[in-house]
């Protein structure tokens, strides 16, 4: 089974790179982006056995720093 952890900054973190890429299409032209945030996609493949605990824990204490970043899981099937 196909899962897709999504990974993002919790509201109010400073987000550098999304500011970088902001700066960046404003200075090309394009007129009203207001904010931009940059996040993270991973994909994992696992076993149609898995759990959403073992999916929780692998976000807790891997892919995502839970003190800046929020996650989502979709299962997709």
């Amino acid at each position: 089974m196909k899962v897709r952890i999504l990974v993002s900054l919790k509201p109010g973190v400073l987000d550098p790179q999304g500011r970088a890429v902001h700066h960046a299409l404003e200075g090309m032209g394009f007129d009203g982006v207001e904010d931009v945030r940059i996040g993270r996609t991973v994909e994992l493949d696992v076993a149609d056995s898995t759990s959403d605990e073992a999916l929780e824990k692998m976000c807790e204490q891997l892919l995502a720093n839970t003190v800046i970043e929020n996650y989502r899981i979709e299962r997709l099937g």
